[in-house]
């Protein structure tokens, strides 16, 4: 049986707490852990399943991390704090002797780019040290890239173009909010947008290219946008024969018009504004005045609908494959206090946390989750409440 350190205390790092209680047979002990205490404390009570401690941690401060992971002994650390503070957290996994997991990549707090370099530069040393560290456990990223091992193990010989589709067709009835961290939320949408094609990464204005998509079980049309999620980046990279792979995610009029808005007064800048003596960053002071993405849980209805369209040669032949998952506002915040997009990123934490700790996907080095064999992981995340549908067709080319 292990224990495992969670880091962060926001409404992923609640849907972590609660699936790892029910993965009783693996995991027997937890401690949460983030710079507000109190935040920890309530997720804490929320469990009585299995022993939980809390902790205050400043996740940036490498020695203060580094001493919690020794004093409470994990076997894993799950991160679910910023995406700023994954090198922080690697380098104190590193220097405690203890295994890491995450579910987005490291991004630098001054500029609003994505990528895995500097996580991948870590192989070496978490391999010397017979340690691993597993990127992008969440949703997108994360099961997107076990939906594509999926295609590729049972339905594709040879995959030669993947779009990845991310509808939240849910309603919060708040006039402009994110579902998690706004300040993360907005950085992501309003970057350049990259795609790969032909050998190389294309590039176009944010959200400027734009589809209706027709969504399963009843979900209906809704128009999604093209941008750049990391997934994208791994998945090309492991999986060598994709000659294009897009990234798309449903936004409502409502929220791109705010959007547009917020940008063009300069609320969404990510560089210091001086004010009244003091330097600011725009996005920051927006943060605080937006709804907390917490709070919408009891407000949200609807459902999420993240999968995957994979297309390419099978037997020789041209086949199609369609690979989702569809989630319900109401039922995730029933189970886990939670809307859904704090449900979808925390159960497949949960999962993957399963995953080495029961020595299913255990390898010393950095790893991405396509890496792996993608059965088990599906199995046991149907378990701890997300399911997978796989339907053969065709589908209009994005």
């Amino acid at each position: 049986m292990s224990k495992v350190l969670i880091i962060g205390a926001g409404g992923v790092g609640r849907v972590v707490a609660h699936k790892c209680a029910q993965a009783r047979d693996v995991i027997d002990a937890m401690t949460i852990a983030s710079r507000t205490r109190s935040k920890c404390d309530a997720i804490a009570a929320e469990i009585s399943s299995l022993p939980v401690k809390t902790a205050q941690v400043d996740a940036d401060d490498v020695a203060q991390t580094t001493a919690l992971i020794k004093a409470e002994q994990p076997q894993l650390v799950i991160n679910v704090a910023l995406p700023y503070q994954d090198l922080h957290i690697m380098d104190a996994c590193l220097a405690a002797g203890v295994d890491y997991l995450d579910t987005a990549n490291y991004e630098p707090p001054d500029t609003a780019h994505f990528e895995y370099s500097w996580q991948w530069a870590y192989e070496d040393r978490f391999r010397e040290k017979n340690l691993m560290a597993l990127l992008g456990s969440g949703f997108d990223p994360g099961v997107t890239n076990v939906y594509t091992a999926l295609a590729a193990q049972d339905y594709l010989d040879e995959i030669q173009e993947l779009d990845i589709i991310d509808a939240n067709a849910g309603n919060h009835g708040q006039p402009f909010a994110t579902n998690f961290n706004p300040e993360i939320n907005i950085r992501e949408v309003t970057a350049v947008c990259r795609h790969w094609e032909d050998g190389k990464w294309v590039e176009t204005p944010p959200l400027s290219t734009k589809h209706s998509f027709d969504f399963p079980e009843g979900i209906g049309p809704m128009n999604i946008y093209r941008m750049f999620h990391e997934e994208l980046e791994s998945l090309v990279k492991h999986i060598p024969t994709i000659r294009k792979a897009q990234f798309w995610m449903t936004f409502s009029d409502n929220y791109l018009k705010h959007l547009e808005v917020l940008q063009n007064v300069g609320m969404t800048r990510i560089d210091p504004v001086r004010f009244q003596g003091q330097d600011i960053i725009p996005l920051q002071f927006l943060k605080a005045l937006l709804p907390d993405p917490g709070s919408l849980g009891p407000l949200t209805t609807g459902r999420t609908c993240i999968g995957v369209i994979a297309r390419g040669l099978k037997d020789g032949k041209p086949r199609q494959v369609y690979i989702y998952n569809i989630c319900e506002h109401e039922r995730a915040y029933r189970e886990t206090n939670s809307q859904a997009i704090s449900y979808t990123t925390g159960v497949p934490a949960a999962t993957g946390a399963v995953m080495m700790l029961s020595g299913l996907w255990k390898k010393p080095g950095v790893w991405n989750m396509e890496q792996f064999a993608p059965t088990p992981f599906l199995e046991r995340m149907k378990s701890l409440g997300l399911s997978t549908v796989v339907v053969e067709g065709e589908w209009p080319r994005l």
